[in-house]
């Protein structure tokens, strides 16, 4: 089976689903591509969906919403930014770095008082590093070592603790022994009052842990939301579903486990 990640070479999602998938990687340039490509059949892909640092990763959250795919593992990965460029720091004029990584890097980057562009991709950011003398781009460090940039400042990060979770999606439902978490997607479709307490009514009267909530826009109007959950996963997971589907449509996701790395060499 192919597996799909965030290309180019050099994206955390490259490195993450390298070390655990090995040569099957197929590298795909949006991630809004890659669901399209899941969904159509014969692939599995590894997508981020949220961050410590910076939370919720918009067009994964967007990909689950428009796709029928199910999520059937999850992997945590330690995130470190370093910035890399052919001159010292006092010597920058310009910093290269993608959205998400100067959300996670903004104590640094701000600290610099330097103008930061930002980039599609950590590659991009090498790229355009490349091509403009005098710059430095924020990359991870498997970055650095593919287009041979010189790491003048390490882990720039603002948590040394700053963790991506990733998960892998399928077009066909994951086997559910062993499961330790289910994913849902909530459409209240009207808004009332007291809505969300009743929702999340369902699972507190059982005992049933939310490890995650999270919004998103319907795409109907301003006002209108989207809630995604996280659960653990337990024997009362199903009668909270029943439930819970005479209130609101929703959609499950899937129910899975947390997948091994066999080793880390990100930095």
């Amino acid at each position: 089976m192919t597996v799909l990640a965030l290309g180019p070479e050099g994206t955390f999602s490259h490195e993450l689903a390298s070390q655990v998938f090995g040569h099957a990687v197929r590298l795909v340039p949006t991630i809004s591509e890659i669901f399209r490509l899941v969904e159509s059949g014969g692939a599995e892909a590894v997508v981020p969906i949220e961050n410590s640092e910076a939370g919720g990763v918009g067009p994964t959250l967007d990909g689950l919403l428009l796709h029928r795919v199910f999520i059937t593992g999850e992997l945590f990965m330690p995130i470190h930014h370093q910035l890399a460029s052919f001159v010292p720091l006092d010597e920058v004029r310009v910093i290269y770095a993608h959205p998400q990584t100067h959300e996670q890097c903004s104590l640094f980057l701000e600290g610099t008082g330097l103008p930061v562009i930002h980039t599609s991709s950590n590659a991009a950011s090498a790229q355009e590093m490349l091509d403009s003398p005098g710059s430095a781009a924020v990359v991870s460090r498997m970055t650095a070592e593919l287009y041979r940039l010189p790491v003048i400042r390490a882990d720039v990060e603002n948590s040394p603790d700053n963790v991506t979770r990733f998960v892998v999606i399928s077009a066909k439902e994951g086997k559910q022994e062993g499961s330790t978490k289910c994913s849902i997607l909530i459409d209240p479709e009207k808004d009332r009052a007291g809505l969300l307490y009743d929702l999340l009514g369902v699972f507190a009267t059982r005992s049933i842990n939310l490890t995650r909530i999270e919004s998103r826009p319907s795409k109907r109007g301003m006002g209108s939301y989207i809630f995604f959950i996280d659960i653990e996963y337990s024997p009362a997971c199903r009668e909270a579903l029943l439930a819970l589907r005479e209130m609101a449509d929703f959609r499950e996701l899937g129910c899975y486990r947390e997948l091994e790395v066999p080793e880390w060499r990100s930095g």
